[in-house]
């Protein structure tokens, strides 16, 4: 009985040891963390309280920059923009990957495999910039190679202002980055269905499932985690999205690709105004926060 009461106090000093041990190697992580996240976050939602020019001192105005910003019709533009943006750009660079992982997948041999990943990953070490100044080429109205191309064949009525016409702007803004293979994507993909059971497969193949249903009710079904995860991050990417609209368009031609993030870039860095700024920054943190918590709970009913 003694020897038992002894292991058992040795095993409790030893997990305080461990929770102990944990939180040390913890401490800068969260330093860093409510440093340069927490707490700029938090100075955001209180700064959208006050009316502040980055110079005097801030002056209090309750809500006052929330009904200026939803009665702001660039802001509201910026809305649309980014949600219709999103309605293509979340669907083309969810699919693609998800087909090029289920094709690397179903390759028998693992080294195959292998180069195939690598072949994907690679451009992801080409710098954003850089894919951006080869698209802003391709999109050139005059010598571009889009339009060099239209005209070449004699199909000169397709060659038109991409980046310029207030209809063709958000599309050419999706097409960025065809055929969107993204390696991070293809990735986790991939690794949700390295996750699938090996026997669950084979017997699939015994009872003679064909590919097509495979996919559809085995293989879809069981990484449907990793489709919740990738629709999340792509919504909030796409809702922050400012660099692309930034160095192709400026917003423009007139407001038609501005979204929210680079009208605040622009309320801030151009315009000086850092409360509304910090009022557009709280606003779509509720609205990305708000999809997200829908978005689960909707998987959660479907799941059920």
């Amino acid at each position: 009985m003694t020897t038992q009461i002894k292991a058992r106090s040795l095993r409790v000093r030893y997990n305080r040891r461990e929770v102990l041990t944990a939180m040390l190697f913890l401490i800068p992580t969260m330093v860093l963390l409510v440093g340069f996240c927490y707490y700029p976050a938090f100075n955001a939602v209180k700064g959208s309280f006050y009316k502040w020019d980055g110079f005097n001192d801030p002056r209090w105005v309750g809500v006052r920059n929330y009904t200026r910003l939803f009665k702001d019709d660039v802001f509201i533009l910026s809305l649309k923009n980014v949600f219709k943006w999103a309605a293509g750009s979340i669907v083309v660079s969810m699919t693609a990957p998800l087909i090029g992982a289920l094709m690397i997948f179903s390759l028998k041999s693992t080294k195959t495999q292998y180069w195939y990943r690598v072949a994907f990953v690679l451009p992801m070490v080409v710098p954003t910039v850089v894919t951006i100044k080869i698209w802003t080429f391709i999109y050139e109205p005059n010598i571009g190679i889009l339009n060099t191309l239209f005209r070449t064949i004699g199909l000169d009525s397709l060659a038109k202002n991409w980046l310029g016409e207030t209809a063709l702007v958000i599309p050419s803004l999706i097409f960025v980055g065809f055929p969107w293979v993204s390696g991070f994507n293809l990735l986790i993909y991939y690794a949700g269905l390295q996750n699938i059971p090996t026997d669950v497969l084979e017997y699939a193949e015994i009872d003679g499932c064909t590919n097509w249903r495979k996919i559809f009710h085995i293989e879809l079904p069981l990484i449907t985690g990793q489709i919740k995860l990738l629709l999340i991050l792509g919504l909030i990417n796409t809702l922050q999205n400012i660099t692309l609209p930034l160095l192709m368009t400026n917003g423009g031609p007139g407001y038609d690709s501005y979204t929210p993030g680079l009208y605040m870039y622009f309320q801030a860095f151009r315009l000086g105004s850092y409360s509304m700024a910090n009022t557009i920054a709280t606003v779509m943190f509720v609205i990305i926060m708000g999809l997200t918590i829908l978005s689960t709970r909707l998987r959660s009913k479907v799941e059920q």
